[in-house]
Parts: C-alpha cells; structure tokens; sequence
C-alpha cells in the first residue's frame, strides 16, 4: 500500500519549533518528493526553551529559533512556506485572535491537508494548537469569516501526529518514512539551542527520542521507520486516499 502526494498541499502546524522534526518531518519530506507543496506554521516563539545557564534573552532565544527553523526547512525543500504566529511558550489558547491569524495563514497557503498536534498531547500548547487547527479548518473555509485572503474552496483534511514516545496515542495509520529518517535527524540538529540541552535532567536527547519513535513505529508496522498520525474524525476534515 502506497499513499501518494501528488497534486496536494501539506501544511504542518505545530506548537513550538522543534516538534516538526520530531513529530512529522518525515511525512513532509515523503510529500515534498511526491510533488506536494509543504510549509510549516509554528504557533509559539519558543521563548523558553533554554538551559538556566543561559544567557540570551528570551526575545534573543525566540529569533533565534526561528532561525534555527528556517535552516531545518531549507533540508527538507528551500521553497517550503514558514510561518510564525510568535505566541510566548505557555500561553497559547484557543481564542478569536489566534483563530484569525491562523486563517490567513491557511487563506494564503490554501492546504488541502493539515498535520497537528494530538488533542490530548502532554504539553498545554500542543493541546491548544489541535484545537485552534479543529476550529479553524472549519472556518477557513466559511464564506462569512472575512480576512485579506479569499476563503478555501473546502475545509483541509487534517491528521493528528503521534505524542512523544507514543504515550496515550492509538495510531490510526503509519507512513513509511524509512528513507528519510536521516533527513529527519540532519534537521533535527539544525535545533542546536535544543540539541545542546541533551544531558539537562529536566530534558531530554532529542535525537535518540526521534530515532527511537520513528524506529519503534516502524517496527509496528513493518518497515524501517515510520511516523503514525489519527484521522481528525469531525466533518468535512476526513479525505480518502
């Protein structure tokens, strides 16, 4: 069995700048190959992702993970749209405001396919990122919510990534990402503020958590690697491939 991308527009919306890599990247390098067109929208600045010894500020850390984002990308394809709502870390909720924002950006990059964060994940801002996405897939689409963009001809079909070390997440499918698993951890070290963090107690290894997962995974399903997603089970959200 073979899911193919063609002719699709795959938008990853995650909560912080470095859950791409770790959650989905290797669907979006699958996509990108197959002819889709990818982007990534991170919700949070990632301001306070950083070791107490540090010394930048968290406007300093937040630019700089932006950067650090915008390198990762260039791996996987130069031409990937990036969008940043620069919300502060743990503060994100699912209100008007963000709701808005995030439309335009799905009026401007006009996905027919969005990857976010399971709804009952661990972290506060992956939960309110699944729920701004369920909401705004939905009036993304509504002729009667105005932006600066036009409105989507339908809603975008949406699949929710798996939760760090799969806790609580019961997959719905697997995609075979077992010939980009490298590219996964080349991009993955472009997080270097985040990489350099692996020996902090309160942290974790992020490369070995990816390569773990994506091994594990594909040890479920038959391959090499593989990165497992839900189906977002709401109307009009649901697409068959």
């Amino acid at each position: 069995m073979r899911l193919d991308f063609s002719g699709q527009r795959v938008l990853a919306v995650m909560a912080h700048p470095d859950d791409l890599e770790l959650l989905c990247a290797g669907t979006l390098a699958r996509a990108h190959q197959d002819g889709a067109a990818v982007g990534v929208c991170v919700m949070c600045q990632g301001d306070k992702g950083r070791a107490p010894q540090q010394a930048d500020s968290p406007q300093q850390l937040a630019l700089l993970r932006q950067d650090e984002v915008r390198q990762a990308l260039k791996l996987l394809d130069p031409q990937a749209a990036c969008f940043f709502l620069q919300v502060p870390d743990s503060q994100l909720a699912d209100t008007l405001q963000i709701r808005q924002q995030l439309m335009e950006v799905f009026r401007r990059f006009r996905p027919t396919l969005v990857i976010t964060h399971y709804a009952q994940d661990y972290h506060a801002d992956h939960r309110a990122t699944a729920q701004v996405v369920q909401a705004t897939s939905w009036i993304a689409a509504s002729a009667g919510q105005a932006s600066s963009h036009p409105p989507l001809q339908q809603p975008p079909g949406v699949w929710m990534a798996d939760t760090v070390q799969g806790l609580g997440f019961e997959p719905h499918f697997y995609l075979d990402i077992s010939p980009f698993l490298e590219l996964k951890r080349r991009m993955l070290r472009c997080h270097e503020s985040q990489v350099a963090r692996a020996t902090e107690e309160a942290f974790a290894d992020l490369e070995q958590l990816l390569v773990q997962q994506a091994q594990w995974r594909g040890s479920q399903s038959g391959v090499e690697a593989a990165e497992a997603f839900q189906w977002l089970q709401q109307w009009k959200r649901v697409r068959a491939w």
